[in-house]
């Protein structure tokens, strides 16, 4: 893209020492030097930050392709989760020891200086091997796309939803006919269907598990439902604040009132609570294998649409190319051809909660027959996600910053008209501010579509 090269000391200096260099580990690089497995001839370096039962199906995953294909050789990795990654990965990219393949959420591609730290997919190689544009949500895939190319291929969306206990809603009347939560379209319905279940739930339980001192679910509810109410964030060019105040108090009231209307106990843990009767807790789709696992008669839906559109907080984990002097040949291909089947054999991801992005799997008897995954699947046509900027996505500056600030009007330390102003004063300054990894402002680093 015609911008100078960033080597490892001028991206740490601008990355502010977010980490100590003695901890960046790079072993973990690896030099080359190790032989080949036995029988392959192309290798295939992989970073991810998998770890728990997501880790177990990606191993799961990687092996049936290592099955399928005795050809390559692929070397995974799996390093911390969160910005000890996200920095390492940025080091090894700036320095030219970048592995062949990696994770990253998707949020966090644009702030990730693309054509600089990352490489552009080849998308007529990822058809070679079956992966096309048209086998994603439109949205979703218009999210990976900055300045005309592709930067990320989408593995999946991860969600926040509402789990709920059947047999304590069965017995407050709010399950349909179809056994599942009744519909909910507005606040006063919501708080009406808290009282129904706090009247019939075992006593010394929440009523609904919240993450009220946890910035980064605090920040994922606050965004989902600003969202329903149509809230925007910048204009396109991304040089002017379009934050609603308005809109922003609403939310955070509601947020409020879960506690000072004693529907929560702060600081309870959420999962323990819903696993022991609490009618419901709003969690990530990653806690379906665990409550799956306690054998518990419950179901999930998307956040409910209380503000009247359809829209819950959504992130996706996805396939990208951390830079190379000299990418190409035998190990791109491969790299490519890796991707795309991990990302086309997701069923097993699926059973980790989590909603394949390749969109014929969505369709399959298998992916159908999945619970309660099938009962949320629709949250892919109605993704709540953070502005398009260098700040924004998991873990990122944005959530940083802004998601004490919600915690502190959901506890009841702050006022939500008065955190709102806060919120709208601090996306300002960042949105004037300059992203460490190419010292672009949000207006200047492109992110076209």
């Amino acid at each position: 893209m015609g911008r100078p090269g960033l080597n490892r000391r001028q991206l740490l200096a601008g990355l502010g020492g977010l980490t100590v260099a003695g901890s960046f580990g790079f072993a973990a690089l690896g030099t080359g030097a190790d032989a080949l497995a036995s029988g392959a001839d192309t290798r295939v370096r992989y970073w991810n930050l998998f770890s728990g039962g997501d880790g177990a199906n990606m191993i799961a995953m990687l092996d049936a392709y290592r099955k399928e294909h005795p050809g390559v050789d692929v070397k995974d990795s799996t390093l911390q989760w969160g910005n000890p990654y996200y920095t390492k990965l940025a080091m090894a990219a700036a320095g030219n020891r970048a592995p062949d393949l990696a994770v990253s959420h998707l949020g966090r591609v644009t702030g990730f200086a693309p054509g600089r730290l990352l490489d552009a997919w080849d998308v007529d190689l990822l058809a070679k091997y079956g992966v096309r544009e048209a086998d994603f949500n439109p949205a979703l895939w218009k999210r990976a796309v900055i300045d005309g190319k592709l930067y990320a291929l989408p593995l999946d969306i991860h969600v926040q939803l509402c789990f709920y206990r059947k047999d304590v809603l069965k017995k407050a009347g709010l399950l349909g006919d179809d056994g599942r939560m009744i519909p909910v379209t507005s606040t006063d319905e919501w708080f009406d269907v808290l009282k129904k279940a706090k009247a019939v739930q075992k006593k010394g339980l929440q009523t609904i598990g919240l993450w009220t001192n946890d910035q980064n679910f605090q920040w994922w509810f606050f965004v989902a439902f600003y969202t329903q109410l149509g809230g925007t964030w910048f204009n396109d060019a991304d040089t002017e604040v379009l934050f609603d105040v308005d809109k922003a108090t609403q939310v955070l009231e509601f947020l409020r009132r879960h506690v000072t209307d004693g529907y929560v106990i702060p600081g309870a843990p959420t999962g323990e609570q819903f696993i022991n009767g609490a009618p419901f807790t709003w969690e990530g789709n990653w806690s379906v294998p665990v409550f799956s696992g306690a054998k518990l008669e419950y179901g999930a839906t998307p956040l409910p649409p209380v503000f009247g559109k359809a829209a819950t907080h959504a992130e996706s984990h996805s396939f990208v190319l951390p830079h190379q002097e000299n990418r190409g040949g035998a190990t791109d291909e491969a790299a490519h051809q890796l991707a795309a089947y991990v990302v086309k054999h997701a069923q097993q991801w699926a059973a980790g909660g989590h909603i394949p992005a390749y969109t014929p799997t969505l369709s399959t008897d298998a992916y159908k027959k999945l619970q309660p995954q099938n009962e949320y699947a629709s949250a892919m046509d109605h993704q709540a996600t953070e502005p398009k900027v260098w700040f924004a996505g998991s873990t990122g500056i944005l959530a940083q910053d802004l998601g004490p600030i919600v915690v502190s009007s959901t506890m009841g330390s702050a006022k939500p008209a008065a955190v709102a102003k806060t919120m709208k004063s601090r996306l300002t300054k960042l949105l004037a501010s300059k992203n460490p990894m190419d010292g672009r402002t949000a207006a200047q680093g492109g992110a076209v579509a």
